[in-house]
């Protein structure tokens, strides 16, 4: 599906991640953004993350490249008003630059984050986790783009992910948005196996492939939380938000290839769960990891 300028959603995120030029005052680097499309109404999480990571990056050399990033979600942001990204230089050393991010609205602040880049070519310890084995390819599953195209015209979110979503999510372990893993619940567990990558091409810096990356995991990263309880997405008069979001890279990412994200979910208390995951290229090269822990709430029957 094409925007009314012609564009696709892919194309559309690239424009969004790339934010406005900036211009500094007393210390502090400001750049503006806008946002993309989301069925709540509200600043898509993955979104607001993904760009903070490029305005962060705008201030630091080309030669250091994100490792890091930690962020708090304050409030909930209107996708109708721009993004005010108030970049803060904590420290340029040797090898790390350290910066925060807070993001407002008219309404006051509605994220702080810390990012930190690293200077490229450090040599060091190296080992990594091995990936599953005998994961079915992606080819071969289905995509959420076909299970939830006959929802479309039902469901806002459905036609978010059939048509609106930038990127081609294939699950392994069947799928939470059209009903509860009610075997994954009898067994008290919550881990599940996705593929993912971009509904398209796209020629950017490695900058912009982990932001994406990024902002394509917060789409799933409440999944095992929901799994492991006996819910789904469609469980009816649930509410959910991210309430914090951690991410490290340690290898370049390529978001138009295929990767597998290995999730799970270790604990869930007081209306909160946390979720983790592992992402890996075909491969079985361990690029990236994650968590987030995210406030969830289901009516009393």
């Amino acid at each position: 599906m094409t925007h009314e300028d012609g564009t696709t959603p892919l194309n559309h995120l690239v424009k969004v991640l790339r934010l406005g030029d900036p211009s500094e005052y007393r210390g502090h680097t400001y750049i503006s953004g806008e946002s993309l499309y989301f069925p709540t109404g509200r600043v898509y999480g993955g979104q607001v993350i993904a760009q903070s990571l490029i305005a962060a990056s705008k201030t630091v050399s080309p030669s250091r490249l994100p490792h890091s990033v930690h962020g708090y979600f304050i409030a909930a942001g209107d996708i109708r008003q721009d993004l005010l990204f108030d970049v803060e230089t904590l420290r340029d050393g040797r090898s790390f630059s350290a910066r925060r991010v807070n993001v407002t609205q008219s309404e006051g602040p509605i994220l702080t984050a810390i990012a930190s880049f690293q200077e490229q070519g450090q040599s060091g310890v190296e080992f990594s986790d091995t990936m599953p084995q005998d994961v079915p390819a992606p080819e071969t599953l289905t995509s959420a783009k076909e299970l939830m195209e006959p929802y479309a015209d039902k469901s806002p979110f459905a036609k978010f992910y059939a048509k609106k979503s930038p990127f081609d999510i294939r699950h392994v372990t069947p799928t939470i948005m059209l009903g509860a893993d009610k075997d994954s619940a009898a067994h008290d567990s919550g881990k599940q196996l996705v593929w993912m990558k971009a509904d398209g091409v796209v020629d950017v810096p490695q900058v912009m492939h982990r932001a994406m990356l990024a902002l394509g995991c917060d789409q799933v990263m409440m999944e095992p939380v929901l799994r492991r309880a006996g819910l789904s997405i469609s469980t009816p008069g649930i509410s959910y938000a991210s309430i914090d979001h951690s991410m490290w890279w340690y290898r370049d990412v390529d978001i138009n290839q295929w990767h597998l994200y290995v999730q799970d979910t270790p604990t869930a208390a007081h209306g909160r769960g946390l979720g983790v995951a592992k992402v890996y290229t075909q491969d079985g090269e361990l690029v990236a990891a994650m968590a987030q822990e995210a406030l969830i709430r289901v009516p009393q029957q």
